[in-house]
Protein backbone atom coordinates (compact mmCIF):
# COMPACT_ATOMS: atom_id res chain seq x y z
CA UNK A 1 0.00 0.00 0.00
CA UNK A 2 1.05 3.32 -0.26
CA UNK A 3 4.23 4.11 1.38
CA UNK A 4 4.01 7.64 2.72
CA UNK A 5 7.28 8.87 0.37
CA UNK A 6 5.02 10.31 -2.27
CA UNK A 7 5.70 13.88 -2.09
CA UNK A 8 3.30 16.49 -3.72
CA UNK A 9 4.98 19.76 -4.76
CA UNK A 10 4.29 23.39 -6.46
CA UNK A 11 4.12 23.55 -10.88
CA UNK A 12 6.50 26.10 -12.07
CA UNK A 13 3.77 26.29 -15.24
CA UNK A 14 1.08 28.96 -13.36
CA UNK A 15 -1.69 27.95 -16.26
CA UNK A 16 -1.38 24.23 -15.41
CA UNK A 17 -2.86 25.17 -11.92
CA UNK A 18 -5.57 23.37 -10.15
CA UNK A 19 -7.73 26.47 -9.15
CA UNK A 20 -10.11 26.77 -5.53
CA UNK A 21 -13.01 28.09 -7.54
CA UNK A 22 -15.89 28.30 -4.79
CA UNK A 23 -15.15 24.57 -3.30
CA UNK A 24 -13.94 25.28 0.02
CA UNK A 25 -11.82 21.47 -0.09
CA UNK A 26 -10.20 22.11 -2.86
CA UNK A 27 -6.30 23.13 -3.76
CA UNK A 28 -5.64 26.94 -3.21
CA UNK A 29 -4.96 28.77 -6.52
CA UNK A 30 -1.05 28.44 -5.79
CA UNK A 31 -1.06 24.73 -6.13
CA UNK A 32 -0.57 21.95 -8.75
CA UNK A 33 -0.33 18.25 -9.09
CA UNK A 34 2.87 17.31 -9.53
CA UNK A 35 4.08 14.15 -8.05
CA UNK A 36 7.99 12.66 -7.68
CA UNK A 37 7.43 8.99 -6.54
CA UNK A 38 11.18 8.71 -7.08
CA UNK A 39 14.57 9.19 -9.35
CA UNK A 40 12.70 7.97 -12.18
CA UNK A 41 9.28 8.44 -11.88
CA UNK A 42 7.05 11.42 -12.07
CA UNK A 43 3.62 12.78 -12.54
CA UNK A 44 2.68 15.85 -13.75
CA UNK A 45 -0.01 17.97 -15.44
CA UNK A 46 -0.17 17.64 -19.40
CA UNK A 47 1.23 21.03 -21.13
CA UNK A 48 0.72 22.28 -24.62
CA UNK A 49 4.34 21.47 -25.60
CA UNK A 50 4.01 17.99 -24.71
CA UNK A 51 1.53 17.52 -27.45
CA UNK A 52 4.08 16.23 -29.98
CA UNK A 53 5.17 13.54 -27.88
CA UNK A 54 2.26 12.77 -26.87
CA UNK A 55 0.73 11.99 -29.95
CA UNK A 56 4.06 10.25 -31.17
CA UNK A 57 3.33 7.95 -27.96
CA UNK A 58 0.22 7.58 -28.56
CA UNK A 59 0.57 6.52 -33.13
CA UNK A 60 3.38 3.72 -31.57
CA UNK A 61 0.52 2.42 -29.50
CA UNK A 62 -2.60 2.71 -31.70
CA UNK A 63 -3.18 -0.91 -31.52
CA UNK A 64 -2.64 -1.58 -28.64
CA UNK A 65 -5.16 1.56 -27.20
CA UNK A 66 -7.55 0.57 -29.40
CA UNK A 67 -8.29 -2.24 -27.87
CA UNK A 68 -9.94 -0.71 -24.85
CA UNK A 69 -10.03 3.10 -25.98
CA UNK A 70 -12.70 4.22 -28.08
CA UNK A 71 -11.23 7.66 -28.64
CA UNK A 72 -8.22 6.97 -30.79
CA UNK A 73 -10.09 8.19 -34.47
CA UNK A 74 -10.80 11.27 -32.69
CA UNK A 75 -6.59 11.83 -32.75
CA UNK A 76 -5.24 11.89 -35.74
CA UNK A 77 -2.79 15.12 -35.38
CA UNK A 78 -0.59 16.82 -33.00
CA UNK A 79 -3.20 19.19 -33.57
CA UNK A 80 -6.19 16.64 -32.01
CA UNK A 81 -3.73 16.21 -28.73
CA UNK A 82 -3.11 19.74 -28.69
CA UNK A 83 -6.52 20.37 -28.15
CA UNK A 84 -7.32 17.40 -25.98
CA UNK A 85 -4.76 18.89 -23.87
CA UNK A 86 -6.12 22.31 -23.69
CA UNK A 87 -9.37 20.40 -22.55
CA UNK A 88 -7.65 19.06 -19.51
CA UNK A 89 -5.87 22.22 -18.42
CA UNK A 90 -9.92 23.73 -18.92
CA UNK A 91 -11.01 21.19 -16.59
CA UNK A 92 -8.15 21.72 -13.98
CA UNK A 93 -9.10 25.66 -13.82
CA UNK A 94 -12.14 24.72 -13.74
CA UNK A 95 -11.70 22.31 -10.43
CA UNK A 96 -13.38 19.34 -11.94
CA UNK A 97 -10.75 17.06 -12.61
CA UNK A 98 -7.45 16.43 -14.18
CA UNK A 99 -4.60 14.93 -16.63
CA UNK A 100 -1.18 14.28 -15.47
CA UNK A 101 1.43 12.82 -17.81
CA UNK A 102 2.93 9.68 -16.38
CA UNK A 103 6.93 10.43 -16.77
CA UNK A 104 9.57 7.94 -16.70
CA UNK A 105 13.13 8.47 -17.30
CA UNK A 106 12.19 11.88 -17.88
CA UNK A 107 9.67 10.57 -20.62
CA UNK A 108 6.16 10.92 -21.19
CA UNK A 109 4.59 6.92 -21.26
CA UNK A 110 1.28 7.37 -20.69
CA UNK A 111 -1.79 9.50 -18.69
CA UNK A 112 -3.70 9.27 -15.53
CA UNK A 113 -6.30 11.59 -14.06
CA UNK A 114 -9.53 12.62 -12.39
CA UNK A 115 -12.51 12.65 -14.42
CA UNK A 116 -15.04 14.78 -13.53
CA UNK A 117 -15.03 15.55 -9.49
CA UNK A 118 -18.15 16.20 -8.07
CA UNK A 119 -17.97 18.17 -5.12
CA UNK A 120 -21.27 18.11 -3.66
CA UNK A 121 -20.77 14.54 -3.56
CA UNK A 122 -17.16 14.40 -3.14
CA UNK A 123 -16.18 12.10 -5.38
CA UNK A 124 -14.57 11.32 -9.11
CA UNK A 125 -13.13 8.51 -10.68
CA UNK A 126 -9.48 8.01 -12.11
CA UNK A 127 -8.75 7.05 -15.76
CA UNK A 128 -5.58 5.57 -16.94
CA UNK A 129 -3.59 4.28 -19.87
CA UNK A 130 0.19 3.04 -20.37
CA UNK A 131 2.21 2.36 -23.60
CA UNK A 132 2.25 -0.97 -23.90
CA UNK A 133 6.48 -1.33 -23.23
CA UNK A 134 6.27 0.12 -20.01
CA UNK A 135 3.47 -2.35 -18.41
CA UNK A 136 4.89 -4.70 -15.86
CA UNK A 137 7.00 -2.64 -14.20
CA UNK A 138 4.62 -1.36 -11.61
CA UNK A 139 4.36 1.90 -12.82
CA UNK A 140 0.72 2.09 -13.26
CA UNK A 141 -0.04 0.53 -9.40
CA UNK A 142 2.09 3.65 -8.15
CA UNK A 143 0.83 6.54 -10.19
CA UNK A 144 -2.45 5.12 -8.93
CA UNK A 145 -1.47 5.87 -5.15
CA UNK A 146 -0.67 8.94 -6.09
CA UNK A 147 -3.53 10.13 -7.62
CA UNK A 148 -5.64 8.56 -5.11
CA UNK A 149 -3.41 9.97 -2.26
CA UNK A 150 -3.88 13.22 -3.60
CA UNK A 151 -7.70 12.67 -4.23
CA UNK A 152 -8.24 11.82 -0.44
CA UNK A 153 -6.00 13.77 1.31
CA UNK A 154 -5.11 16.70 -0.70
CA UNK A 155 -8.83 17.01 -2.65
CA UNK A 156 -11.08 15.48 0.89
CA UNK A 157 -12.85 13.35 -1.57
CA UNK A 158 -14.86 10.95 -0.22
CA UNK A 159 -14.78 8.50 -2.83
CA UNK A 160 -12.92 7.38 -6.25
CA UNK A 161 -14.01 4.38 -8.79
CA UNK A 162 -12.35 2.83 -11.48
CA UNK A 163 -13.95 1.43 -14.38
CA UNK A 164 -12.64 -1.40 -16.67
CA UNK A 165 -13.60 -2.98 -19.62
CA UNK A 166 -14.66 -6.43 -18.05
CA UNK A 167 -12.14 -8.36 -20.57
CA UNK A 168 -9.12 -5.98 -19.48
CA UNK A 169 -7.54 -8.19 -17.08
CA UNK A 170 -4.38 -5.94 -16.85
CA UNK A 171 -6.65 -2.77 -16.20
CA UNK A 172 -8.73 -4.65 -13.49
CA UNK A 173 -5.59 -5.87 -11.35
CA UNK A 174 -4.96 -2.30 -10.56
CA UNK A 175 -7.78 -1.49 -8.77
CA UNK A 176 -8.02 -5.08 -7.22
CA UNK A 177 -4.10 -4.77 -5.96
CA UNK A 178 -5.11 -1.60 -4.57
CA UNK A 179 -7.54 -3.02 -2.38
CA UNK A 180 -10.80 -1.16 -4.31
CA UNK A 181 -14.19 -3.30 -3.91
CA UNK A 182 -15.89 -4.49 -6.76
CA UNK A 183 -19.44 -3.14 -6.66
CA UNK A 184 -20.70 -4.68 -10.02
CA UNK A 185 -20.76 -4.72 -14.17
CA UNK A 186 -22.36 -2.21 -15.92
CA UNK A 187 -23.90 -4.33 -18.94
CA UNK A 188 -22.80 -3.06 -22.49
CA UNK A 189 -21.37 0.30 -21.22
CA UNK A 190 -19.55 1.18 -23.77
CA UNK A 191 -19.69 0.85 -27.71
CA UNK A 192 -16.19 -0.31 -28.85
CA UNK A 193 -15.97 0.13 -32.44
CA UNK A 194 -17.53 -2.97 -33.56
CA UNK A 195 -19.37 -4.11 -29.96
CA UNK A 196 -20.24 -3.40 -26.80
CA UNK A 197 -18.55 -4.04 -23.47
CA UNK A 198 -19.47 -4.30 -20.09
CA UNK A 199 -17.53 -2.24 -17.49
CA UNK A 200 -16.66 -3.44 -14.16
CA UNK A 201 -17.39 -0.92 -11.70
CA UNK A 202 -14.07 -0.61 -8.36
CA UNK A 203 -14.67 1.85 -5.51
CA UNK A 204 -12.37 3.23 -2.64
CA UNK A 205 -13.76 5.48 0.35
CA UNK A 206 -11.31 7.37 2.24
CA UNK A 207 -11.90 5.51 5.21
CA UNK A 208 -10.85 2.32 3.71
CA UNK A 209 -7.81 3.92 2.10
CA UNK A 210 -6.80 5.59 5.61
CA UNK A 211 -7.27 1.75 7.28
CA UNK A 212 -5.07 -0.07 4.76
CA UNK A 213 -2.73 2.55 5.72
CA UNK A 214 -2.63 1.48 9.06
Amino acid sequence: MFSGQIAFESSVEPQSDLQSGSQPDSPSDSQSFYCRINDYHQLRLLRSHDAKELFTLIEANRTHLSQWLSWLPTTQTVDDTRHFIGLTQERARNNQGFAAAICYHNAIVGVIGLHDVRWEDRRSSIGYWLAKPYQGKGLMTTSCQAVIHYGFNQLNLNRLSILCASENIRSQAIPERLGFHYEGTLRDAQWLYTRFVDHKIYAMLKRQWLSLKD
